[in-house]
């Protein structure tokens, strides 16, 4: 816990790590602000609730790729120790390797965690400043169990990609590209419904986007019951799935159940080949 504690430490106190490590969600907020909010609403048509529903509809992209951003941030802690050999220097210490690992896990799980409990907060207080209804309690409970689930897939995947770096600057190239790509794999960018079926795949395999699913599915319930009271049903699957509010594979329509225990079971997957090739890095 000692290390647990020097690494959140680290990451908290290192206020340039904290912000790169939301650069991708600041991005993706202005882009939003100053282009895709207009461009997204555009492309469809005029329904109660539209402004609310797409606002909700924004906000869990943006839970599902802090999620990963801010454990990859902390997991550069590992890696900047790694680079600086500062490895050997615990090696020294009565540490086990199991506890020194379990303390770079711990800390990203737990900064993670409450990353992405200050961004709900901060949503739900930039909500009300504008009038929209705020977050009830049983959705916020219901929110908090997909953030833990949502923080442990992305941890464990990213832990799995820390693992082969060595240097900071290979480290930081990385965060990039992937900061880049969250966006389109968490569908707001584009709609998933407008991309070509073989990116449609390829998006649905990633875990961020099945975060991203639950946390829709929760936060744009109450505005979807006043834009399509008065629509056929069809019309709101229609939106859903063009939305990435559910997907569809194979001509089955995916339960929130079967997008949780498809982030349990990449996490469990992702744990065990990242335990596995960290027994000998660090």
């Amino acid at each position: 816990m000692a290390f647990t504690k020097r690494n959140i430490l680290l990451y908290f106190r290192d206020k340039t790590s904290v912000f790169f490590s939301m650069l991708a969600v600041i991005i993706l907020i202005g882009l939003y602000v100053f282009f895709l909010g207009d461009v997204t609403s555009k492309g469809l048509p005029d329904f109660p609730s539209k402004k609310s529903l797409l606002h909700s509809w924004f906000l869990a992209g943006v839970l599902a790729i802090t999620s990963m951003t801010t454990t990859l941030g902390a997991f550069g802690i590992l890696v900047e120790d790694r680079a600086n050999k500062r490895y050997m220097d615990f090696y020294a210490s009565p540490i086990s390797r199991a506890k020194l690992v379990g303390g770079y896990i711990i800390s990203a799980l737990f900064i993670g965690f409450v990353m992405c409990l200050l961004t709900l907060l901060a949503a739900n207080l930039f909500f009300i400043s504008i009038g929209e209804s705020q977050t009830t309690l049983s959705d916020m409970l219901l929110l908090t169990g997909v953030i833990v689930l949502s923080v442990l897939s992305s941890s464990a995947m990213v832990l799995f990609v820390v693992s082969f770096f060595k240097t900071s600057n290979a480290f930081a190239a990385a965060s990039t590209v992937l900061g880049t790509l969250l966006g389109f794999l968490a569908g707001i960018y584009i709609p998933i419904g407008t991309l070509p079926d073989y990116l449609q795949t390829i998006v649905k395999l990633f875990p961020v986007s099945h975060s991203a699913s639950l946390f829709r599915q929760i936060l744009m319930e109450s505005p979807m019951l006043d834009a399509f009271a008065q629509a056929p049903s069809d019309m709101k699957e229609s939106f859903q799935l063009g939305m990435g509010v559910h997907y569809r594979v194979d001509g089955v329509l995916i339960q929130s159940l079967w997008s949780v225990y498809y982030l349990i079971g990449t996490t469990i997957l992702f744990s065990c080949l990242s335990l596995i090739l960290m027994r000998k890095k660090v």
